[in-house]
């Protein structure tokens, strides 16, 4: 129906996630209305990035160099480390300016049934920078099944002396307890919290 090389477009854009093959179609056919000038930037930047981005030595967030711009701030605590399955969970945990620590990206969650093996994320690497600096392990995985397995397999790993730790959850902000589901309720009653201060 389309010439070869706006179906290659099609197919290419339709590999992206949360992106169809309509979506990809109309995406297709606005690049296509677009002039040179406005569009030429956005294939030059998408190999730009693929050129100067890689991973970070130490943590494996995103970075432009042998370390990303957290592990290279000498401001960040070294000991605390936040452990996240990807490099974007750091950007959202980083939007909260409540953390000022360091990072470790797994690189996903133990999943046995879709073949993912603590092989095959870096907890070994986790484990070889847990050293005399690091007190506290803060485990901040996803709250499903398999961020829960991560967790509690990464906590059973690291040595005595550092403390695991897991985000709390429970209710959001501005929700109402009729429309909290049993799970979530559940655990927002487990993880309360003192009101008064110096009280655990």
């Amino acid at each position: 129906m389309y010439s070869p090389a706006v179906e290659r477009l099609i197919t290419e854009l339709a590999k992206l996630p949360g992106i169809g093959p309509r979506t990809a179609q109309r995406l297709t056919f606005h690049i296509l209305r677009l002039a040179p000038e406005e569009i030429l930037p956005l294939a030059a930047a998408i190999v730009d990035v693929k050129e100067k981005i890689g991973f970070c030595s130490r943590c494996f967030n995103l970075a432009e160099g042998e370390l990303c711009t957290i592990c290279a701030d000498t401001r960040r605590d070294p000991h605390l480390l936040c452990v996240v399955e990807q490099p974007f969970d750091i950007v959202t945990i980083e939007r909260t300016r409540e953390y000022h620590g360091l990072y470790h990206v797994l690189g996903g969650a133990l999943s046995p049934l879709d073949g993912v093996d603590p092989g095959d994320l870096r907890i070994a690497e986790l484990l070889a920078r847990v050293g005399d600096e690091v007190e506290e392990v803060i485990l901040a995985t996803n709250p499903t099944m398999t961020g829960e397995a991560t967790a509690m397999y990464v906590a059973d790993q690291l040595p005595g002396r550092v403390r695991a730790t897991r985000l709390a959850s429970g209710l959001p902000v501005g929700g109402d307890l009729e429309y909290a589901d049993e799970l979530t309720l559940g655990r927002a009653l487990s993880g309360r919290r003192s009101l008064r201060r110096g009280e655990e």
